[in-house]
């Protein structure tokens, strides 16, 4: 497998919409009627030696599975020597196109994409640290979770990888096919199927949008409080654990899914746990899928645990002279309890991006600024900003603004959601933007940003820093030049050192963005390679032909230890 830095080997998509025209054709008809590079080894593969499908059902794969595992494992023991499992074995350009054409009978000729575009935008992200060299085999889309069974038995069938695909916005190549294969778009699996106010939850499918979800469900009094990008899909949002900016009043992507439908690698259905907010029983089902990034089952449906619409909303936008003045006062406002739903913070050179882009209709002071969501009652967000004012003040402050209606409260926000869309406009013809993002224990976050800002300016990066400063997870979006070979040497060097820093803390080397293709290695330095051990094997127990997103949070044996590390 190769990897290539964005932009260097394959060029950006040309089509700026995810489906082909004749896809959204069929997709339009099917809503109107629905109202409601081988190697030598694929090259030597043969299909015709599998048994017949009605003789290899589920059941029996994974029992000869169990049985074949474990006596490999007891011969390996037994000659005192590790055990080591043999390389996935992936289908010839044959089996490939076998498959294509079973796809094609199950779900239309419509619904089987093997044009260049679709190749080229499921395959390839501008966003992304890194891409995979190769483009997926095929895109399918699907319509129901017994679409997906199916496609995943002629997955089976073929030994052709399968790579879930919703939103496509992530940031570490975790929608990438390494290894070719068929991207599965939910593009049509977008609705929600059931909603039950008075449980506070709603069940919804992997493709819509969580600002989508929010609308639908807006006259119900309740809301969906996990917020990160826009164009965030419930599907990406549970693969990778994301959080946004109400992560420090309302938590991550695990605290908010009830259960899962998942349908795994062999076309099983399952669903993880029923739909009580509280069990103790059995295994955490659903918490062993968030956060998997489709390495273990494709998500499917997922019911949501909802939460009231708060009776106040106001938004604080605070200026500071320095970064760390900024910092120390998000952490003494969490140490004294203040109860605030926000606390994002920006740096001056990312204030000085969004001046620069203009997207906001205003200018803004160029300094460290903390941006504040208050909600609860009305009273209750007085006596916070109160509080919030004294302390900054206390941190020499320079200057304070808070909303007093809902449009102003819009406008003032709107700095913190045109971050990094601001930094991209800015970008010259040829240069990239590389966003990273580290977690670690609140206490230590005004040490790691103000060291890594300074690494920054030292190195001659251009770069800002941003992030949900209220759960110790921080961004930075760096812009350079791929082409220039020493340019991008250094900010290798900057993210990895970032990364490590964030370790040394007891921290993470991702919050929200996920591994992927682009922190394997960081990844096994933060676990250890024992940790990571534990891991496959869960994998191979459930996956056991490595189809589902292959490459993706760590590699099949230690022989590739990810980028960058």
């Amino acid at each position: 497998m190769q990897l290539v830095r964005a932009s260097r080997v394959i060029p950006t998509p040309c089509a700026p919409s995810r489906i082909s025209s004749r896809i959204l054709a069929r997709g339009a008809r099917w809503n109107s009627s629905n109202a409601s590079g081988k190697t030598k080894e694929q090259s030597e593969s043969k299909t015709s030696n599998a048994p017949p499908v009605s003789f290899w059902t589920p059941t029996k794969a994974v029992l000869v599975s169990a049985f074949a595992a474990g006596l490999g494992y007891g011969l390996a023991s037994y000659n005192g020597t590790p055990a080591k499992p043999s390389t996935p074995r992936y289908g010839s350009t044959q089996d490939f196109a076998r498959a294509i054409t079973d796809l094609k009978a199950l779900l239309g000729e419509d619904s089987v994409s093997t044009e260049e575009d679709d190749l080229q935008h499921h395959g390839y992200s501008e966003w992304s640290s890194l891409n995979a060299e190769r483009l997926p085999t095929a895109i399918a889309y699907p319509k129901s979770t017994q679409d997906v069974s199916e496609i995943a038995k002629i997955c089976t069938k073929y030994r052709m990888p399968m790579i879930p695909y919703s939103g496509g916005s992530s940031l570490e190549a975790n929608f990438s096919a390494p290894h070719g294969g068929l991207t599965i778009d939910f593009a049509f699996m977008n609705k929600v199927l059931d909603i039950h106010p008075e449980d506070l939850d709603v069940v919804v499918q992997p493709s819509i949008q969580w600002m989508a979800l929010n609308e639908q469900i807006k006259d119900t009094g309740l809301f969906f409080p996990v917020d990160p990008g826009p164009s965030a899909m419930i599907g990406g949002m549970v693969g990778t654990n994301c959080s946004g900016t109400n992560a420090v009043r309302y938590g991550t992507m695990k605290d908010w899914v009830i259960n899962l439908t998942v349908v795994l690698a062999d076309g099983s259905i399952i669903k993880t746990r029923r739909r009580p907010r509280k069990t103790s029983a059995g295994y955490n089902m659903t918490g062993l899928f968030v956060g998997s990034e489709g390495t273990l089952g494709i998500v499917t449906e997922a019911t949501l645990k909802l939460t009231p619409l708060p009776e106040q909303t106001r938004v604080g936008v605070v200026a500071f002279p320095t970064i760390r003045d900024a910092a120390s006062t998000a952490m003494q406002l969490i140490r004294k309890g203040v109860p605030v739903q926000c606390m994002e913070i920006m740096d001056d050179v990312q204030m000085d991006v969004i001046n620069q882009a203009g997207g906001t209709g205003r200018d803004w002071k160029v300094s460290p600024t903390l941006f504040f969501k208050f909600s609860g009652t009305t009273a209750g967000v007085a006596d916070s900003i109160n509080l919030t004012t004294q302390l900054a003040q206390a941190n020499k402050a320079e200057s304070f603004e808070f909303a007093k209606n809902e449009k102003e409260a819009h406008d003032l926000w709107s700095a913190r959601k045109q971050s990094l869309w601001s930094m991209m406009a800015l970008r010259k013809e040829g240069s990239e933007v590389w966003s990273t993002d580290v977690s670690v224990p609140i206490s230590r976050l005004p040490d790691i940003i103000e060291i890594s800002k300074k690494e920054l300016v030292d190195l001659g990066l251009f770069a800002s820093i941003l992030g949900h400063i209220g759960d110790g997870n921080f961004h930075a979006s760096i812009m350079y030049d791929p082409k220039d070979p020493a340019e991008l040497a250094r900010v290798k060097k900057v993210v990895y050192d970032m990364v490590d820093r964030g370790l040394d803390m007891e921290g993470s080397c991702t919050g929200e963005h996920g591994v992927g293709l682009g922190k394997k290695g960081s990844l096994r330095k933060e676990v250890g390679p024992e940790t990571i051990d534990v891991m496959r094997g869960v994998k191979r127990s459930m996956d056991p032909n490595w189809l589902l997103n292959p490459g993706k949070i760590f590699d099949h044996d230690d022989d590739g230890k990810g980028p960058g590390h």
